[in-house]
């Protein structure tokens, strides 16, 4: 298999697009399309100062990083800021943090790390230990959401950077398709629209698949942990995961389809203006459409 732009040995075939990529050109096609992106998300002509990178350590938001600090770097009117939330969750969050401090070293850029612990008083591990029961992602996302938003507004950052990429994109979309929740779909980043107290989030990988995200790290050389969380199996989306995969598999291009609808639908949505007021929640004061955020909602639910 050779490379269909210049003959070279190939070391990746895009099924989706027919091609196939030498060891350069798929880095190129990569980074083109995180270029694409970042152009399209971020007003550089509009004295961006300030851009949040959320890192976990693990492969995407390290790719995520690298390729921010390789792209915007060369601008000296940019300041680049990592941040990590560490939700506590013992043999996997402790270890990823030590690798995103490592990158962050490696790159000369400043790391920010806020812990659920310091922050709401418990810890992942403990919030599960109370409630076996409870769905551990429908408390964690909401505080680290949450808490990512204040480090990076702590920071006065314009941008927040997520290292979402197409598989998770796709999957999102298709979640909320089996709700038929259009409020959350509105909501799905990349934001065009400034909402007070909240910092504006870009997502420069939506369109690269993740094996892809992974074959750029591991071509580059950007060391990242593989760890998967303890509490992912009991994910609502790894049902949407695996029905995305199977599809792809027959229908290569499918989680670009699905990531393209959802874009669609954002767009039709938009010029009507809806579901952009927020509050602020009664209990703690973050921005929300509801009286009450989800985060204090859910706390309220965690047993003593």
């Amino acid at each position: 298999m050779n490379c269909s732009k210049c003959g070279k040995k190939a070391v990746y075939e895009a099924r989706y697009s027919g091609m196939n990529y030498c060891e350069d050109h798929f880095a190129e096609s990569v980074e083109s399309r995180f270029k694409t992106e970042i152009r399209k998300q971020i007003r550089i002509g509009r004295e961006v100062k300030t851009v949040a990178v959320a890192l976990s350590g693990g492969k995407d938001s390290s790719v995520l990083l690298y390729l921010i600090k390789k792209v915007l770097g060369k601008n000296k009117k940019i300041k680049i800021v990592a941040i990590t939330v560490d939700e506590g969750i013992e043999g996997y969050r402790n270890l990823e943090l030590e690798s995103a401090r490592k990158l962050c070293d490696d790159l000369g850029v400043e790391h920010k790390v806020i812990s659920f612990k310091s922050k709401y008083g418990t810890t992942m591990d403990k919030v599960v230990q109370s409630d076996p029961s409870t769905i551990p992602c429908s408390h964690c996302g909401p505080m680290r959401r949450q808490s990512m938003n204040l480090l990076a507004t702590q920071a006065d950052a314009d941008y927040l950077a997520l290292g979402i990429n197409l598989d998770d994109y796709a999957q999102s979309v298709l979640m909320n398709v089996i709700k038929g929740d259009t409020v959350r779909m509105s909501r799905l980043a990349p934001h065009e629209n400034q909402q007070e107290g909240l910092v504006k989030r870009i997502i420069p990988l939506w369109k690269i698949p993740e094996k892809e995200v992974l074959i750029y790290s591991i071509l580059q050389g950007i060391k990242v942990d593989r760890l998967s969380c303890p509490y992912a199996g009991r994910a609502e989306r790894n049902e949407i995961r695996e029905i995305i995969s199977g599809l792809e598999e027959k229908h290569p291009g499918t989680a670009y389809a699905i990531a393209k609808f959802g874009e669609e639908v954002k767009k039709s949505i938009a010029p009507a203006g809806r579901y952009t007021h927020l509050g602020n929640c009664r209990i703690c004061g973050t921005p929300t459409t509801s009286d009450i955020c989800s985060v204090c909602r859910n706390m309220k639910q965690i047993p003593a």
